[in-house]
């Protein structure tokens, strides 16, 4: 069984160690100890806090195998970029040039920095245990985010990101880096890459001001833009089927996209609904014919399964789940808790 919640500050030592096994290029979670623990600190004062409102904290998520008592996953929301640390990321121009003389016309397409200090909500930090893979776990553990923010939508921007990790070669190499940071920073892709969460002053010090023109880039460098690292695909493909969208922005690292959609429109929030809940006859109806879906607590502590339920029905107006006593023990329930519900329709 497994279980996704709000992360505890008893939690440091075991999410460090399970980040140390995220490969470089997962920028947000190439991070130090302390500045781990510092993301922690900030997230369990973001769940606690009773205003509703957009203010760039970050909700970090742990996933949970309950057989084993361990950590074996995490995700976050940053729930606005910008503000003190702008989000920088390069927009792709297109420019249309036409000579007389020659009687040519062609496209010219140019990469401008720009950096936006009131940013949407961003998710990212997915990393699940290699061994996990495979077994429904990272749809849990992405999806339960969204719950979250059904649940909570004023604590959210109007838009939210997904920066994906851009695409490297099995050595680790990275064509667009080497074509255009690498020339300016002069230090290699991890190092400029985790430097980046701690303090994102250098990139605007050092990157060019001026655009810079891809038909000028190594070939390699211009087929890597907007494509995506081989372990990036499946996340990349759910959220595509949340409709999160390509726009024209790319990371300014590794050239990987960034795909959006307005927050409300995200197919997990769009489809979750509030009810109660009650003890099921059944004391065994998990496992009995239903539709998978996730439940999560729509209050504090915030906690997430998956498991089978009935069909929801109505009872005085008001829509009601039937759970057994297992499932209400894992999310801690109490009579008067509500729940969100996502069904997982395939």
């Amino acid at each position: 069984m497994f279980r996704v919640r709000e992360v505890e500050l008893t939690d440091l030592d075991s999410l460090w160690n399970l980040i140390c096994q995220a490969s470089a290029g997962m920028t947000s979670l190439q991070i130090d100890q302390e500045t781990l623990n510092d993301r922690l600190e900030r997230a369990v004062f973001a769940f606690s806090r009773t205003t509703e409102k957009a203010e760039g904290a970050p909700y970090v998520f742990v996933m949970e195998d309950m057989t084993t008592n361990q950590l074996i996953g995490t995700s976050c929301i940053f729930s606005k970029t910008g503000g003190y640390q702008p989000l920088y990321a390069y927009k792709i121009e297109t420019e249309k040039a036409y000579s007389e003389i020659l009687e040519m016309e062609t496209m010219v397409h140019s990469l401008h920095l720009i950096k936006e200090h009131n940013g949407p909500t961003e998710i990212g930090s997915l990393f699940l245990q290699p061994d996990y893979r495979g077994k429904g776990c990272g749809k849990l553990l992405s999806m339960s985010r969204f719950l979250y923010m059904a649940a909570h939508p004023k604590r959210f921007a109007l838009e939210t990101i997904a920066e994906m990790r851009g695409f490297q070669d099995a050595h680790g190499f990275s064509p667009f880096w080497e074509a255009i940071g690498a020339h300016f920073f002069k230090i290699d892709f991890p190092r400029a890459d985790s430097l980046s969460m701690v303090d994102k002053k250098f990139i605007e010090e050092l990157m060019p001001k001026y655009p810079i023109y891809l038909e000028l880039l190594p070939h390699d460098a211009l087929e890597s833009i907007g494509q995506v690292h081989e372990q990036t695909r499946p996340a990349l493909s759910m959220l595509e089927a949340q409709g999160f969208r390509r726009n024209n922005l790319i990371d300014i690292f590794d050239g990987g996209p960034m795909i959006t959609c307005k927050t409300k429109e995200i197919a997990a929030i769009a489809n979750a609904t509030t009810v109660s809940w009650k003890l099921s006859e059944d004391a065994d109806s998990d496992r009995q014919s239903g539709e998978q879906s996730i439940l999560a607590r729509a209050a504090r502590p915030f906690l997430a399964i998956q498991t089978k339920i009935p069909s929801l029905h109505v009872e005085s107006v008001e829509q009601v789940v039937l759970l057994s006593e297992q499932s209400a023990r894992d999310l801690r329930l109490s009579s008067e808790d509500k729940l969100v519900v996502l069904p997982l329709r395939r």
